[in-house]
C-alpha cells in the first residue's frame, strides 16, 4: 500500500542539521509516511548521516551536479508514491502532529481543498533575549497575515507580500495537483515556494491549521543583488496577475520594492535601499522596528 504522505526534503551541505529535521519526520504521528531525502550534490557527508538511520520509510538520492533546491524538490516528486506530498527544508523542524492535523484537515472537507499550511515560528540558533523575542512576536505582521484561507483570492495576497505561509516547509499538497502543475519551477531559486503555491491556487482551496507547528532556523539572507534579480523574475512570471491587481489598487509593485529596500538597507548599501524605499508601498506601524534594526545591521555592516 502507499503511503499516506510522501515528505520531500531537499538538501545540500547540510549535514549538520539534517539531524534535527529527520528526526522531526520520523517523529510524526502521523506514521504512515515515506521521507525522500533528496541530495543536491552535496561536498559533505550527508549521504552517511542519512545512511545512519534504520527506518525502512527513509528513501535517499543523490544528484551528481548542484542543481538547485527546485530541481531536488522535483526528483522527490518524480519518486513520490504517497497520496500527499509535504515539503520540508533541511534546517527546519516539524513538531509531531504537524502531518496528522493537516491531513485531517483535507480530509474533512471536500475535494475543493487540496492544500493546506500552518503557522510558523522562527528559532534564532544562537538563542534570542527573551524581551526582544516577546516584542518580536508582538508587532509581527504574520499576527495579521497568517492563518487565511481560500482560492484564488488568496493570489493577491501573496503576491503583494500581504500572506505569508512559509509554504517550503509548512505546505502539503494532494500528489494529483503538484504533479498536474509540472512540479516547481527550476527557473527560479528564489521565491520558488509563492510561486508554486500560486500554481496550486489555481487549482483548489488552500486550508490553514491555526497552530505554530513549524520552526524554522534563522540561517541568513541571501545577497540583495541576487534577491532582486529573483524579484524581477517573479513579477514578470506573473505579470499579468500584477496587473489586474495593480488596476484593483493593490500595490503589489511597491511591496516588493519595501522588500527590495529592507534587504539593501541591511546590508548597508543606503542609496539603493533609500531610492526603493522611496517607491515602496507605506510601511504599516508594526512594521517600522523591523526597517530600524535592517538600519541598524547596515550601520554595523558598514563599520565593521
Amino acid at each position: 500500500m502507499p503511503p499516506t504522505v510522501s515528505v520531500i526534503v531537499p538538501t545540500y551541505n547540510r549535514a549538520h542539521s539534517l539531524p534535527r529535521t529527520v528526526e522531526s519526520v520520523l517523529s510524526q504521528t502521523l506514521e504512515d509516511l515515506e521521507l525522500i531525502i533528496v541530495d543536491d550534490a552535496s561536498a559533505d557527508n550527508t549521504a552517511e548521516v542519512v545512511a545512519s538511520y534504520d527506518d525502512d520509510r527513509i528513501r535517499f538520492f543523490k544528484h551528481e551536479e548542484n542543481q538547485g533546491a527546485s530541481a531536488a524538490r522535483n526528483t522527490g516528486i518524480e519518486h513520490a508514491e504517497g497520496k500527499y506530498m509535504a515539503f520540508l527544508d533541511s534546517d527546519d523542524v516539524w513538531l509531531p502532529t504537524k502531518l496528522e492535523k493537516q491531513v485531517l484537515t483535507l480530509e474533512m472537507r471536500s475535494d475543493d481543498w487540496i492544500a493546506a499550511y500552518c503557522k510558523a515560528e522562527t528559532v534564532h540558533p544562537d538563542g534570542q533575549n527573551p524581551v526582544i523575542k516577546w516584542a518580536t512576536q508582538l508587532i509581527s505582521r504574520r499576527n495579521k497575515t497568517e492563518g487565511a484561507e481560500g482560492g484564488k483570492e488568496l493570489i493577491g495576497p501573496l503576491l503583494s507580500d500581504s500572506l505569508h505561509t512559509s509554504a517550503g516547509s509548512t505546505l502539503l499538497v494532494t500528489s494529483e495537483v503538484a504533479r498536474k502543475i509540472n512540479g516547481f519551477d527550476e527557473s527560479f531559486d528564489r521565491f520558488q515556494d509563492p510561486e508554486f503555491l500560486i500554481r496550486v491556487l489555481k487549482h483548489g482551496k488552500l486550508a490553514c491549521v491555526d497552530e505554530t507547528l513549524l520552526l524554522r532556523y534563522e540561517t541568513g539572507s541571501p545577497p540583495a543583488n541576487s534577491v532582486a534579480k529573483a524579484d524581477v523574475h517573479y513579477l514578470r512570471t506573473f505579470a499579468d496577475e500584477v496587473e489586474r491587481l495593480e488596476r484593483q489598487g493593490i500595490d503589489v509593485t511597491g511591496a516588493h520594492n519595501y522588500i527590495l529596500a529592507r534587504q539593501y538597507l541591511n546590508e548597508g548599501q543606503f542609496r539603493t535601499g533609500f531610492r526603493y524605499l522611496r517607491q515602496s508601498r507605506r510601511p504599516e506601524i508594526r512594521q517600522i522596528p523591523g526597517l530600524v534594526m535592517n538600519l541598524y545591521s547596515g550601520v554595523k555592516a558598514n563599520i565593521g
